[in-house]
């Protein structure tokens, strides 16, 4: 394959559904799978195990956890286990959650660069079999080491990935971080701005940007009819709209939709909420921040985020046919 491509699965399909695509997508040359973890619906450590047990040579991603709801220790000890499945090929993708969902389970995000950076520092050297004492403002460690007894001690390679949206957090991810996962639903304009942040963090730890790795998440509904396509990344784009601004502000995407669309939607939103604001969603926001349309379109918009300085990118599919996304970039992107 000419150029690196992944897959990204969120809750869309039933799992043993989705372990059929990662094995479909490693039998067509893809690098990665990222399972998410973002609404309450799946974790990804089940899913995630499952595709470890079940191929031979894809890397296996978290897209994302957060780093509130797993003590560091315990997100250590889970990413070792998941490394015994596939020695090698695992990947811990972290991020800092998002509201009104951490507020609504009762957890308050305050200081969410501090507390990333104790996180990943401490889980960090854990898995680097060290014993660690850490006091921190969130993380607390008295004389704590991965306690195995049976296997393998030696260091496990588990590369931190921070996903990371604001300036601050792409900096930070750029300073600590082995990659940094950009966000889906962001224009490739948005990337010029993030690798500048990025490149910031990276020369606070005496790195060049070429040493971070930056895989981006990017929306893919592909089909041979065009309207189709575009329609089937509308139901996305419009629930991000309304729920997650943050990212839509990032890429551009006018205020006055924002609040357009927040007047409908409110979270958890409805499917009658959902649709009457599909409505207000034009084709050009759509065509802004996803890669919506026919294969060789979809193939070309990806190009313009590699272009943009997106190094893998990771594939979310819409649409019933998997397969024929996998498919669409089985050559890569170049094609």
């Amino acid at each position: 394959m000419a150029d690196r491509v992944a897959i990204y699965l969120q809750d869309a399909h039933p799992l043993r559904d989705a372990i059929g695509y990662v094995q479909y997508a490693e039998e067509r040359g893809f690098e990665a799978v990222w399972q998410a973890e973002s609404r309450l619906v799946r974790d990804a450590i089940v899913p995630m195990a499952a595709y470890a047990a079940t191929t031979e040579r894809i890397k296996i991603g978290s897209g994302v956890v957060n780093n509130w709801t797993r003590n560091a220790a315990l997100t250590a000890a889970t990413f070792l286990t998941l490394d015994d499945l596939a020695p090698d090929r695992i990947i811990l993708g972290i991020g800092a959650w998002w509201d009104p969902l951490a507020k609504n389970v009762g957890i308050n995000r305050r200081k969410p660069l501090l507390a990333m950076r104790e996180h990943v520092t401490v889980v960090r050297d854990l898995l680097a079999m060290k014993h660690v004492t850490f006091h921190g403002e969130f993380v607390h460690m008295d004389g704590v080491e991965l306690d195995i007894v049976h296997g393998r001690r030696e260091p496990r390679n588990v590369p931190i990935y921070i996903g990371a949206t604001g300036p601050k957090m792409l900096a930070l991810a750029g300073e600590i971080a082995d990659g940094v996962l950009l966000n889906y639903l962001v224009s490739p304009e948005y990337n010029v701005r993030a690798l500048e942040q990025i490149e910031k963090g990276a020369k606070l730890s005496g790195r060049t940007i070429e040493e971070i790795d930056r895989p981006q998440l990017v929306v893919c509904s592909v089909d041979s009819d065009r309207k189709k396509a575009l329609d089937g990344a509308r139901k996305l784009v419009t629930q991000y709209l309304g729920q997650q601004p943050h990212i839509m502000k990032a890429s551009g995407v006018s205020e006055e939709l924002l609040d357009e669309i927040h007047q409908v939607l409110t979270w958890p939103a409805t499917e009658e909420q959902i649709e009457r604001a599909m409505e207000l969603v034009p084709d050009d926001v759509v065509q802004l921040i996803t890669a919506s349309g026919t294969p060789d379109e979809v193939r070309a918009k990806v190009r313009e985020y590699v272009a943009a300085g997106c190094t893998c990118p990771v594939l979310y599919p819409l649409g019933p046919d998997v397969r024929l996304m996998i498919d669409t970039f089985a050559n890569g992107y170049s094609a």
